[in-house]
């Protein structure tokens, strides 16, 4: 049975929750649910702390789970990105107060307040720079107006935050972050795993497209198709009309409404959308 760890709280718990459910596994009805056995996928769900998850799968405890990308490599373990998986996006940056750093070369010398130790001095030692890291488990855009650093690193996703502490992000980003399935190494061929993927991937592959279904003239079928080729080809159907057919095909989403403009320009009506639950391509 293939144990995958899950967010148990934080930004990552809902939409990961929401994308294996609409993979087809059972979820947890409350939040108070620690383990979840999935007899009919074979699958043991376990939900951890975010930070956490990563160490219990670099331990081998279980097979996969989801995390982020700053969290695995700030764990140090030996555990591996699988599938990046589309959301909880955010970048990892550095902050100092407005107008006193615009530079990596800056950061030398510094101290730098973070809850990322070992992503923040594996960076540093990577680009040459030597600056020293202090501990902070959260808040740390209070630790330069209280002294304890004189900058930060952290993630950053609006901005808000930092502006209200009288902070500016400077430099290039560290990382960009987003939610990932991990692995190891020794596990990358586990059964189940692979079905999992497969299921991840159509769930965001269905996410990206939709199905867009139209009536057009005979006539006028090479200037439709042109515009809506679909994956492989169009579907074409013939109508009771011989002089219409009706055509079925994919569209990226987020191209959904200038293709329906372009079609009803060239002809086309009855043109319908349809949201995709799930799909293997």
């Amino acid at each position: 049975m293939l144990r995958i760890a899950v967010p148990n709280k934080g930004s990552l718990s809902e939409p990961a929750t929401t994308m294996l459910k609409e993979a087809g596994y059972r979820t947890r009805r409350t939040g108070r649910e620690l383990v979840l056995i999935d007899e009919a996928n074979e699958v043991e769900l376990f939900f951890l702390r975010p930070r956490d998850i990563a160490v219990y799968v670099g331990q081998g405890t279980v097979h996969a789970g989801i995390t982020g990308r700053d969290l695995l490599l700030d764990s140090g373990v030996q555990a591996v990105e699988h599938l990046a998986l589309g959301f909880a996006r955010s970048t990892f940056r550095f902050a100092a107060p407005a107008g006193t750093m615009s530079s990596l070369a800056d950061v030398a010398g510094k101290r730098v307040a973070t809850s990322y130790d070992v992503l923040v001095r594996e960076y540093l030692r990577a680009q040459g720079v030597e600056a020293t890291t202090v501990h902070l488990d959260g808040a740390v855009e209070s630790s330069v107006q209280l002294g304890v650093a004189d900058l930060i690193a952290d993630v950053v996703e609006t901005g808000t935050t930092l502006r209200a502490a009288g902070l500016e992000v400077f430099g290039e980003p560290i990382l960009a972050s987003e939610a990932v399935l991990i692995t190891t190494e020794a596990y990358r061929d586990e059964p189940g795993l692979a079905t999992l993927v497969r299921r991840l991937e159509g769930v965001m592959r269905a996410r990206s497209y939709v199905l867009i279904d139209y009536d057009v003239r005979m006539n006028d079928l090479h200037l439709a198709t042109a515009i809506t080729p679909g994956l492989e080809s169009p579907t074409v159907s013939p109508l009771q009309n011989p002089d219409w057919v009706a055509v079925r095909s994919m569209v990226p989403r987020a191209d959904m409404n200038r293709v329906m403009d372009e079609l009803y320009e060239v002809g086309a009506r009855a043109i319908l959308v349809s949201s995709l639950l799930a799909c293997r391509l």
